[in-house]
Protein backbone atom coordinates (compact mmCIF):
# COMPACT_ATOMS: atom_id res chain seq x y z
CA UNK A 1 0.00 0.00 0.00
CA UNK A 2 1.46 3.43 -0.89
CA UNK A 3 0.32 4.83 2.44
CA UNK A 4 3.36 4.22 4.63
CA UNK A 5 5.79 7.08 4.91
CA UNK A 6 8.33 6.32 2.23
CA UNK A 7 9.97 9.62 3.04
CA UNK A 8 10.93 8.20 6.46
CA UNK A 9 12.50 5.02 5.16
CA UNK A 10 15.92 6.24 6.21
CA UNK A 11 14.93 7.53 9.64
CA UNK A 12 16.92 5.06 11.71
CA UNK A 13 20.07 5.74 9.75
CA UNK A 14 19.47 9.47 9.85
CA UNK A 15 19.30 9.37 13.64
CA UNK A 16 22.81 8.07 13.75
CA UNK A 17 24.22 10.90 11.68
CA UNK A 18 22.03 13.91 12.50
CA UNK A 19 24.04 16.63 14.20
CA UNK A 20 21.74 19.29 15.55
CA UNK A 21 23.47 22.46 16.66
CA UNK A 22 21.14 24.15 19.12
CA UNK A 23 23.32 24.45 22.19
CA UNK A 24 23.28 22.18 25.16
CA UNK A 25 20.18 22.15 27.33
CA UNK A 26 21.96 22.27 30.68
CA UNK A 27 20.54 25.60 31.86
CA UNK A 28 17.75 24.83 34.33
CA UNK A 29 16.16 28.21 33.61
CA UNK A 30 15.41 27.29 29.97
CA UNK A 31 13.08 24.77 28.31
CA UNK A 32 13.92 23.95 24.69
CA UNK A 33 10.95 22.63 22.74
CA UNK A 34 10.31 21.41 19.19
CA UNK A 35 6.75 22.40 18.16
CA UNK A 36 4.67 20.55 15.59
CA UNK A 37 5.45 23.25 13.04
CA UNK A 38 6.67 26.79 12.58
CA UNK A 39 4.70 29.60 14.21
CA UNK A 40 3.76 31.32 10.96
CA UNK A 41 0.81 33.29 12.41
CA UNK A 42 0.83 34.84 15.89
CA UNK A 43 -2.80 36.02 15.97
CA UNK A 44 -4.91 33.30 17.67
CA UNK A 45 -8.17 34.93 16.55
CA UNK A 46 -7.26 35.09 12.86
CA UNK A 47 -6.21 31.45 12.47
CA UNK A 48 -7.31 28.06 13.80
CA UNK A 49 -3.77 26.62 13.52
CA UNK A 50 -3.00 24.48 16.58
CA UNK A 51 0.56 25.78 16.83
CA UNK A 52 -0.87 29.30 17.19
CA UNK A 53 -3.28 28.09 19.88
CA UNK A 54 -0.31 26.68 21.81
CA UNK A 55 1.54 29.99 21.43
CA UNK A 56 -1.55 31.87 22.60
CA UNK A 57 -1.52 30.27 26.03
CA UNK A 58 2.05 31.36 26.68
CA UNK A 59 1.60 34.98 25.68
CA UNK A 60 -2.07 35.60 26.46
CA UNK A 61 -4.65 34.78 29.09
CA UNK A 62 -8.40 34.19 29.02
CA UNK A 63 -11.24 35.22 31.31
CA UNK A 64 -11.98 31.58 32.12
CA UNK A 65 -9.93 28.39 31.83
CA UNK A 66 -10.84 24.71 31.59
CA UNK A 67 -9.82 22.25 34.28
CA UNK A 68 -8.97 18.56 33.87
CA UNK A 69 -12.67 17.65 33.60
CA UNK A 70 -13.24 20.35 30.94
CA UNK A 71 -15.23 22.50 33.36
CA UNK A 72 -14.99 26.29 33.06
CA UNK A 73 -13.17 27.97 35.95
CA UNK A 74 -12.43 31.70 36.48
CA UNK A 75 -8.94 32.63 35.26
CA UNK A 76 -8.51 36.36 34.57
CA UNK A 77 -11.99 36.73 36.00
CA UNK A 78 -12.40 37.06 39.74
CA UNK A 79 -15.81 35.53 39.24
CA UNK A 80 -19.08 35.81 37.33
CA UNK A 81 -22.65 36.50 38.40
CA UNK A 82 -25.70 35.43 36.37
CA UNK A 83 -28.87 37.46 37.01
CA UNK A 84 -32.23 38.20 35.38
CA UNK A 85 -32.96 34.50 34.90
CA UNK A 86 -29.65 34.01 33.12
CA UNK A 87 -30.07 36.92 30.69
CA UNK A 88 -27.46 39.12 32.40
CA UNK A 89 -23.88 38.10 33.21
CA UNK A 90 -21.49 40.31 35.16
CA UNK A 91 -17.78 39.43 35.11
CA UNK A 92 -15.32 41.06 37.50
CA UNK A 93 -11.59 41.05 36.65
CA UNK A 94 -8.95 39.97 39.16
CA UNK A 95 -6.88 42.73 40.69
CA UNK A 96 -3.35 43.30 39.38
CA UNK A 97 -3.75 42.08 35.78
CA UNK A 98 -1.17 43.67 33.47
CA UNK A 99 -0.23 43.53 29.83
CA UNK A 100 3.41 42.87 28.95
CA UNK A 101 4.06 46.60 28.47
CA UNK A 102 3.02 47.21 32.09
CA UNK A 103 -0.35 48.78 31.33
CA UNK A 104 -3.36 47.49 33.30
CA UNK A 105 -5.86 45.10 31.76
CA UNK A 106 -9.17 46.93 31.68
CA UNK A 107 -12.71 45.80 31.04
CA UNK A 108 -12.78 47.78 27.79
CA UNK A 109 -9.86 45.63 26.53
CA UNK A 110 -11.93 42.53 27.26
CA UNK A 111 -14.98 43.92 25.48
CA UNK A 112 -13.01 44.76 22.33
CA UNK A 113 -11.19 41.41 22.39
CA UNK A 114 -14.39 39.37 22.77
CA UNK A 115 -16.16 41.35 20.06
CA UNK A 116 -13.33 40.58 17.63
CA UNK A 117 -13.23 36.91 18.65
CA UNK A 118 -17.01 36.69 18.24
CA UNK A 119 -16.70 37.54 14.56
CA UNK A 120 -14.30 34.64 13.83
CA UNK A 121 -15.02 31.75 16.16
CA UNK A 122 -17.96 29.35 15.93
CA UNK A 123 -18.72 29.42 19.66
CA UNK A 124 -18.12 33.17 19.73
CA UNK A 125 -20.48 33.77 16.82
CA UNK A 126 -23.17 31.87 18.71
CA UNK A 127 -22.66 33.85 21.90
CA UNK A 128 -22.58 37.22 20.14
CA UNK A 129 -25.73 36.43 18.15
CA UNK A 130 -27.50 36.04 21.50
CA UNK A 131 -25.97 39.20 22.97
CA UNK A 132 -27.93 42.46 23.00
CA UNK A 133 -25.08 44.35 24.63
CA UNK A 134 -21.55 43.72 25.87
CA UNK A 135 -20.17 46.71 27.73
CA UNK A 136 -17.60 47.75 30.33
CA UNK A 137 -19.42 49.20 33.33
CA UNK A 138 -16.15 50.21 35.04
CA UNK A 139 -12.44 49.46 34.64
CA UNK A 140 -12.75 45.98 36.17
CA UNK A 141 -16.31 44.97 35.25
CA UNK A 142 -17.93 43.87 31.99
CA UNK A 143 -21.54 42.87 31.49
CA UNK A 144 -23.38 40.76 28.92
CA UNK A 145 -27.07 41.47 28.32
CA UNK A 146 -28.52 38.50 26.45
CA UNK A 147 -31.62 38.00 24.33
CA UNK A 148 -32.26 34.74 26.19
CA UNK A 149 -30.45 32.63 28.79
CA UNK A 150 -27.21 31.04 27.59
CA UNK A 151 -25.77 28.88 30.39
CA UNK A 152 -22.77 27.97 28.20
CA UNK A 153 -21.36 31.53 28.42
CA UNK A 154 -18.49 30.62 30.81
CA UNK A 155 -17.68 27.61 28.60
CA UNK A 156 -17.43 29.87 25.57
CA UNK A 157 -15.03 32.22 27.37
CA UNK A 158 -13.03 29.23 28.66
CA UNK A 159 -12.51 27.85 25.15
CA UNK A 160 -9.00 26.38 24.88
CA UNK A 161 -9.28 25.09 21.34
CA UNK A 162 -8.77 26.79 18.00
CA UNK A 163 -9.59 30.53 17.91
CA UNK A 164 -8.96 31.19 21.58
CA UNK A 165 -10.85 34.12 23.22
CA UNK A 166 -7.63 35.77 24.36
CA UNK A 167 -7.56 39.25 25.83
CA UNK A 168 -5.37 41.85 24.12
CA UNK A 169 -5.25 45.66 24.45
CA UNK A 170 -8.20 47.53 22.99
CA UNK A 171 -5.96 49.29 20.44
CA UNK A 172 -5.09 45.88 18.92
CA UNK A 173 -8.46 44.24 19.46
CA UNK A 174 -10.14 46.95 17.38
CA UNK A 175 -8.30 45.54 14.34
CA UNK A 176 -10.72 44.14 11.77
CA UNK A 177 -11.32 40.47 12.50
CA UNK A 178 -10.31 39.55 8.94
CA UNK A 179 -6.91 41.22 9.35
CA UNK A 180 -4.03 39.61 11.23
CA UNK A 181 -2.68 41.29 14.35
CA UNK A 182 1.10 40.96 14.11
CA UNK A 183 2.06 42.60 17.42
CA UNK A 184 1.94 40.17 20.35
CA UNK A 185 0.84 42.07 23.46
CA UNK A 186 -0.80 39.79 25.97
CA UNK A 187 -1.03 39.41 29.72
CA UNK A 188 -0.05 35.74 29.88
CA UNK A 189 2.64 34.11 32.01
CA UNK A 190 5.26 34.47 29.25
CA UNK A 191 6.23 37.37 26.99
CA UNK A 192 7.17 36.86 23.35
CA UNK A 193 10.69 38.15 22.69
CA UNK A 194 10.06 39.62 19.24
CA UNK A 195 13.72 40.57 18.70
CA UNK A 196 14.79 36.92 18.95
CA UNK A 197 12.11 35.50 16.69
CA UNK A 198 13.51 33.89 13.54
CA UNK A 199 10.81 32.90 11.08
CA UNK A 200 11.02 29.22 10.27
CA UNK A 201 13.48 28.34 13.01
CA UNK A 202 13.04 29.92 16.45
CA UNK A 203 10.50 31.59 18.75
CA UNK A 204 11.51 32.72 22.24
CA UNK A 205 9.40 33.51 25.29
CA UNK A 206 10.53 34.98 28.61
CA UNK A 207 8.89 34.77 32.01
CA UNK A 208 6.65 37.81 32.52
CA UNK A 209 7.64 39.22 35.90
CA UNK A 210 4.37 41.15 36.14
CA UNK A 211 2.15 38.08 35.86
CA UNK A 212 0.06 37.36 38.96
CA UNK A 213 -1.18 33.74 39.06
CA UNK A 214 -4.51 32.85 40.60
CA UNK A 215 -4.25 32.25 44.30
CA UNK A 216 -6.76 29.41 44.37
CA UNK A 217 -7.55 26.19 42.55
CA UNK A 218 -5.23 23.50 41.26
CA UNK A 219 -3.28 23.47 38.00
CA UNK A 220 -5.08 21.59 35.24
CA UNK A 221 -5.15 22.28 31.52
CA UNK A 222 -5.75 26.06 31.31
CA UNK A 223 -7.28 26.53 34.78
CA UNK A 224 -5.82 27.16 38.21
CA UNK A 225 -2.55 28.85 39.21
CA UNK A 226 -0.09 29.26 36.34
CA UNK A 227 3.24 29.20 38.17
CA UNK A 228 6.27 29.90 35.96
CA UNK A 229 9.40 28.07 37.14
CA UNK A 230 11.77 28.89 34.26
CA UNK A 231 13.10 32.11 32.77
CA UNK A 232 12.81 31.19 29.09
CA UNK A 233 11.00 28.84 26.75
CA UNK A 234 12.59 28.42 23.32
CA UNK A 235 10.74 26.87 20.39
CA UNK A 236 13.11 25.41 17.79
CA UNK A 237 11.69 24.38 14.41
CA UNK A 238 14.08 21.68 13.21
CA UNK A 239 14.45 20.52 9.61
CA UNK A 240 13.18 16.96 10.03
CA UNK A 241 11.92 14.43 12.63
CA UNK A 242 15.26 12.60 12.76
CA UNK A 243 17.10 15.78 13.73
CA UNK A 244 14.52 16.52 16.42
CA UNK A 245 14.79 13.01 17.85
CA UNK A 246 18.57 13.14 17.83
CA UNK A 247 18.51 16.50 19.63
CA UNK A 248 16.15 15.10 22.25
CA UNK A 249 18.36 12.07 22.87
CA UNK A 250 21.51 14.15 23.12
CA UNK A 251 19.93 16.57 25.60
CA UNK A 252 20.10 19.58 23.29
CA UNK A 253 16.30 19.63 23.25
CA UNK A 254 14.05 18.97 26.25
CA UNK A 255 10.75 18.24 24.56
CA UNK A 256 9.49 17.18 21.10
CA UNK A 257 5.79 17.78 20.68
CA UNK A 258 5.04 15.27 17.94
CA UNK A 259 7.69 12.58 17.32
CA UNK A 260 6.71 10.30 14.46
CA UNK A 261 5.50 6.74 15.08
CA UNK A 262 8.57 5.36 13.30
CA UNK A 263 10.79 6.98 15.92
CA UNK A 264 8.72 6.21 19.04
CA UNK A 265 10.19 2.73 19.75
CA UNK A 266 13.70 4.17 19.78
CA UNK A 267 12.72 7.05 22.08
CA UNK A 268 10.76 4.75 24.39
CA UNK A 269 13.86 2.62 25.02
CA UNK A 270 15.80 5.62 26.29
CA UNK A 271 15.58 5.68 30.13
CA UNK A 272 16.20 9.44 30.14
CA UNK A 273 13.02 10.14 28.18
CA UNK A 274 9.30 9.84 28.79
CA UNK A 275 6.97 9.06 25.88
CA UNK A 276 3.28 9.52 26.67
CA UNK A 277 -0.09 10.45 25.20
CA UNK A 278 -0.96 13.59 27.12
CA UNK A 279 -4.01 14.59 25.07
CA UNK A 280 -6.29 11.56 25.49
CA UNK A 281 -9.09 12.74 23.18
CA UNK A 282 -6.72 12.16 20.27
CA UNK A 283 -6.88 13.95 16.95
CA UNK A 284 -9.42 13.65 14.15
CA UNK A 285 -8.04 13.94 10.62
CA UNK A 286 -10.28 15.64 8.06
CA UNK A 287 -10.57 16.49 4.38
CA UNK A 288 -11.86 20.03 3.87
CA UNK A 289 -13.38 20.91 0.49
CA UNK A 290 -14.02 24.38 -0.94
CA UNK A 291 -17.78 24.83 -1.43
CA UNK A 292 -17.40 28.03 -3.45
CA UNK A 293 -15.82 26.60 -6.61
CA UNK A 294 -16.09 23.53 -8.86
CA UNK A 295 -15.92 20.65 -8.47
CA UNK A 296 -16.71 20.58 -4.73
CA UNK A 297 -19.45 23.19 -4.94
CA UNK A 298 -21.50 20.17 -6.08
CA UNK A 299 -22.81 18.23 -3.05
CA UNK A 300 -23.09 15.00 -5.05
CA UNK A 301 -19.36 15.17 -5.82
CA UNK A 302 -18.64 15.80 -2.15
CA UNK A 303 -20.73 12.75 -1.24
CA UNK A 304 -18.71 10.69 -3.71
CA UNK A 305 -15.60 11.55 -1.66
CA UNK A 306 -17.15 9.75 1.32
CA UNK A 307 -17.39 6.60 -0.79
CA UNK A 308 -13.74 6.92 -1.82
CA UNK A 309 -12.20 7.41 1.64
CA UNK A 310 -10.57 4.41 3.29
CA UNK A 311 -9.98 5.58 6.86
CA UNK A 312 -7.54 2.72 7.55
CA UNK A 313 -5.39 3.84 4.62
CA UNK A 314 -5.16 7.36 6.00
CA UNK A 315 -4.64 6.30 9.61
CA UNK A 316 -1.87 3.80 8.88
CA UNK A 317 -0.06 6.53 6.98
CA UNK A 318 -0.42 8.93 9.89
CA UNK A 319 -0.14 6.60 12.89
CA UNK A 320 2.04 3.77 11.63
CA UNK A 321 1.44 0.03 11.96
CA UNK A 322 0.60 0.11 15.69
CA UNK A 323 -3.20 0.02 15.61
CA UNK A 324 -3.32 1.04 19.26
CA UNK A 325 -2.41 4.54 18.07
CA UNK A 326 -5.30 4.97 15.61
CA UNK A 327 -8.94 4.16 15.03
CA UNK A 328 -11.34 3.91 12.10
CA UNK A 329 -15.13 4.03 12.05
CA UNK A 330 -14.92 7.68 13.08
CA UNK A 331 -17.76 10.08 12.40
CA UNK A 332 -18.46 13.66 13.40
CA UNK A 333 -17.64 13.38 17.12
CA UNK A 334 -14.67 11.64 18.78
CA UNK A 335 -15.29 7.96 19.62
CA UNK A 336 -16.06 7.34 23.27
CA UNK A 337 -17.37 10.84 23.95
CA UNK A 338 -21.04 11.57 24.77
CA UNK A 339 -22.09 12.80 21.30
CA UNK A 340 -20.39 10.03 19.29
CA UNK A 341 -22.85 7.86 17.36
CA UNK A 342 -23.17 5.45 14.41
CA UNK A 343 -25.81 7.32 12.41
CA UNK A 344 -25.11 7.10 8.68
CA UNK A 345 -21.70 5.50 9.22
CA UNK A 346 -22.29 2.85 6.55
CA UNK A 347 -21.14 5.42 3.98
CA UNK A 348 -17.64 5.32 5.52
CA UNK A 349 -17.58 1.79 6.90
CA UNK A 350 -18.66 -0.18 3.84
CA UNK A 351 -16.30 -1.81 1.31
CA UNK A 352 -14.37 0.62 -0.87
CA UNK A 353 -15.13 0.21 -4.57
CA UNK A 354 -13.26 2.46 -7.05
CA UNK A 355 -15.71 1.61 -9.83
CA UNK A 356 -18.65 2.67 -7.71
CA UNK A 357 -16.96 6.00 -6.90
CA UNK A 358 -16.24 6.67 -10.58
CA UNK A 359 -19.90 5.98 -11.38
CA UNK A 360 -21.00 8.35 -8.62
CA UNK A 361 -18.70 11.08 -9.95
CA UNK A 362 -19.98 10.63 -13.48
CA UNK A 363 -23.60 10.72 -12.31
CA UNK A 364 -22.83 13.91 -10.34
CA UNK A 365 -21.49 15.57 -13.49
CA UNK A 366 -17.76 15.60 -12.79
CA UNK A 367 -16.09 16.44 -16.07
CA UNK A 368 -12.38 16.48 -15.37
CA UNK A 369 -12.24 19.81 -13.53
CA UNK A 370 -8.89 20.45 -11.91
CA UNK A 371 -8.62 19.79 -8.17
CA UNK A 372 -6.02 22.01 -6.49
CA UNK A 373 -4.86 20.03 -3.45
CA UNK A 374 -2.74 21.99 -0.95
CA UNK A 375 0.03 19.58 0.05
CA UNK A 376 2.02 20.08 3.27
CA UNK A 377 5.79 19.65 3.44
CA UNK A 378 6.74 20.37 7.05
CA UNK A 379 4.15 18.62 9.26
CA UNK A 380 4.62 14.90 8.79
CA UNK A 381 1.12 13.88 9.87
CA UNK A 382 -0.47 16.26 7.39
CA UNK A 383 2.07 15.37 4.72
CA UNK A 384 1.00 11.74 5.09
CA UNK A 385 -2.69 12.68 4.82
CA UNK A 386 -2.04 14.75 1.70
CA UNK A 387 0.01 12.05 -0.03
CA UNK A 388 -2.67 9.43 0.58
CA UNK A 389 -5.32 11.88 -0.62
CA UNK A 390 -3.42 12.67 -3.82
CA UNK A 391 -3.25 8.97 -4.66
CA UNK A 392 -6.92 8.48 -3.75
CA UNK A 393 -8.12 11.32 -5.97
CA UNK A 394 -6.03 10.12 -8.91
CA UNK A 395 -7.29 6.55 -8.39
CA UNK A 396 -10.91 7.64 -8.78
CA UNK A 397 -10.11 9.62 -11.92
CA UNK A 398 -9.91 13.20 -10.68
CA UNK A 399 -7.61 15.74 -12.31
CA UNK A 400 -5.26 16.52 -9.41
CA UNK A 401 -3.03 19.59 -9.22
CA UNK A 402 -0.93 18.73 -6.16
CA UNK A 403 0.73 21.94 -4.92
CA UNK A 404 3.19 21.49 -2.04
CA UNK A 405 4.04 24.19 0.50
CA UNK A 406 4.78 24.62 4.18
CA UNK A 407 1.89 24.64 6.65
CA UNK A 408 2.16 28.37 7.30
CA UNK A 409 1.55 29.01 3.62
CA UNK A 410 -1.43 26.63 3.64
CA UNK A 411 -2.94 28.51 6.60
CA UNK A 412 -2.61 31.79 4.70
CA UNK A 413 -3.75 30.47 1.34
CA UNK A 414 -6.78 28.58 2.61
CA UNK A 415 -8.26 31.95 3.67
CA UNK A 416 -8.47 33.00 0.00
CA UNK A 417 -11.93 32.84 -1.54
CA UNK A 418 -10.67 33.46 -5.09
CA UNK A 419 -11.02 30.66 -7.67
CA UNK A 420 -8.18 28.10 -7.68
CA UNK A 421 -6.83 29.51 -10.94
CA UNK A 422 -6.42 32.87 -9.19
CA UNK A 423 -4.53 31.61 -6.15
CA UNK A 424 -7.36 29.81 -4.38
CA UNK A 425 -7.77 26.10 -3.70
CA UNK A 426 -10.12 23.10 -3.84
CA UNK A 427 -9.16 20.98 -0.84
CA UNK A 428 -6.74 20.78 2.06
CA UNK A 429 -6.15 18.26 4.84
CA UNK A 430 -5.79 18.91 8.53
CA UNK A 431 -6.89 17.61 11.90
CA UNK A 432 -8.62 18.69 15.08
CA UNK A 433 -7.80 17.73 18.63
CA UNK A 434 -10.68 15.71 20.01
CA UNK A 435 -11.38 18.48 22.50
CA UNK A 436 -12.03 20.82 19.56
CA UNK A 437 -15.05 18.83 18.39
CA UNK A 438 -16.65 17.23 21.45
CA UNK A 439 -20.02 18.83 20.67
CA UNK A 440 -21.73 20.83 17.92
CA UNK A 441 -21.13 24.23 19.56
CA UNK A 442 -17.35 24.37 19.26
CA UNK A 443 -17.09 22.15 16.17
CA UNK A 444 -15.80 24.75 13.68
CA UNK A 445 -15.65 22.50 10.61
CA UNK A 446 -19.28 21.48 11.22
CA UNK A 447 -20.68 24.98 10.72
CA UNK A 448 -22.75 25.70 7.63
CA UNK A 449 -23.04 29.46 7.96
CA UNK A 450 -21.68 30.37 4.54
CA UNK A 451 -19.33 33.33 4.29
CA UNK A 452 -18.91 33.42 8.10
CA UNK A 453 -17.83 29.77 8.21
CA UNK A 454 -14.32 28.37 8.49
CA UNK A 455 -12.41 28.23 5.14
CA UNK A 456 -14.40 26.03 2.82
CA UNK A 457 -17.44 28.23 3.52
CA UNK A 458 -20.27 25.66 3.39
CA UNK A 459 -23.88 26.77 3.45
CA UNK A 460 -25.88 24.11 5.28
CA UNK A 461 -29.08 25.50 6.87
CA UNK A 462 -30.28 22.10 8.12
CA UNK A 463 -27.03 21.55 10.05
CA UNK A 464 -27.31 25.07 11.48
CA UNK A 465 -30.92 24.46 12.59
CA UNK A 466 -29.99 21.17 14.26
CA UNK A 467 -27.06 22.85 15.98
CA UNK A 468 -29.40 25.53 17.35
CA UNK A 469 -31.78 22.83 18.57
CA UNK A 470 -28.90 21.02 20.28
CA UNK A 471 -28.02 24.17 22.22
CA UNK A 472 -31.65 24.55 23.31
CA UNK A 473 -31.92 20.93 24.50
CA UNK A 474 -31.74 20.49 28.25
CA UNK A 475 -31.21 16.75 28.69
CA UNK A 476 -28.49 14.39 27.49
CA UNK A 477 -30.81 12.00 25.65
CA UNK A 478 -32.22 14.80 23.49
CA UNK A 479 -28.75 16.16 22.79
CA UNK A 480 -27.54 12.71 21.73
CA UNK A 481 -30.56 12.23 19.44
CA UNK A 482 -29.85 15.59 17.80
CA UNK A 483 -26.14 14.74 17.49
CA UNK A 484 -27.13 11.64 15.48
CA UNK A 485 -29.36 13.76 13.23
CA UNK A 486 -26.49 16.21 12.75
CA UNK A 487 -24.19 13.39 11.68
CA UNK A 488 -26.70 12.10 9.14
CA UNK A 489 -27.04 15.61 7.72
CA UNK A 490 -23.26 16.03 7.59
CA UNK A 491 -23.10 13.00 5.32
CA UNK A 492 -25.64 14.72 3.05
CA UNK A 493 -24.14 18.21 2.96
CA UNK A 494 -20.51 17.12 3.54
CA UNK A 495 -19.00 20.28 5.02
CA UNK A 496 -15.95 18.06 5.51
CA UNK A 497 -15.01 14.37 5.52
CA UNK A 498 -13.65 12.58 8.62
CA UNK A 499 -10.58 10.41 7.98
CA UNK A 500 -10.15 8.66 11.35
CA UNK A 501 -8.74 9.24 14.81
CA UNK A 502 -5.11 8.99 15.91
CA UNK A 503 -3.31 9.46 19.20
CA UNK A 504 -0.15 11.54 19.21
CA UNK A 505 2.43 10.69 21.87
CA UNK A 506 4.75 13.45 22.99
CA UNK A 507 8.34 12.88 24.16
CA UNK A 508 10.26 14.84 26.77
CA UNK A 509 13.23 14.58 29.08
CA UNK A 510 12.60 13.09 32.51
CA UNK A 511 14.38 16.18 33.81
CA UNK A 512 11.11 18.03 33.14
CA UNK A 513 8.71 17.78 36.06
CA UNK A 514 5.10 18.94 36.11
CA UNK A 515 4.10 18.39 32.45
CA UNK A 516 0.30 18.57 32.54
CA UNK A 517 -2.14 16.20 30.84
CA UNK A 518 -2.99 18.62 28.05
CA UNK A 519 -1.62 20.19 24.90
CA UNK A 520 1.87 21.63 25.57
CA UNK A 521 1.71 24.18 28.38
CA UNK A 522 4.81 25.49 30.12
CA UNK A 523 3.59 26.86 33.42
CA UNK A 524 4.13 24.60 36.47
CA UNK A 525 6.90 22.79 34.53
CA UNK A 526 10.37 22.86 36.06
CA UNK A 527 13.71 21.31 35.13
CA UNK A 528 15.09 19.11 37.88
Amino acid sequence: MPTRRAFLAGTAAALAVSKPNIGRGADKSVIKFVPQGDLAVVDPIWTTATVTRNHAFLAYDTLFGQDESYMAQPQMAEGALAEADGKSWTIRLRDGLKFHDGSPVLAKDCVASLNRWGKRDSFGQTLMALTDELAATDDRTLRFRLKRPFPLLPDALAKMTASVPVIMPERLALTDAATQVTEVMGSGPFRLVAAERQSGSRTVYEKFAGYVPRGDGRPGRTAGPKIVNVERVEWHTLPDPATAAAALQSGEIDWVEQPLPDILPLLSRNPKLEVAVKETTGAIAIMRMNHLHPPFDNPAIRRAMLLAIDQAEFMEAVGGPDKALWRTGVGVFPPGTPMANDAGMEVLNGPRDVGRVKQALAAAGYNGEKVVLLGVTDLANLKAECEVAGEMLKRIGMNVDYQVMDWGTVVTRRAKKEPPAQGGWNCFFTGWNGIDILDPVGHISLRGNGAAAWPGWPTAPKIEALRDAWMEARDLATKQKLAAEIQRQVFEDVPYAPLGQYFQPTAFSRKLDGVLASFPTFWNVRRV
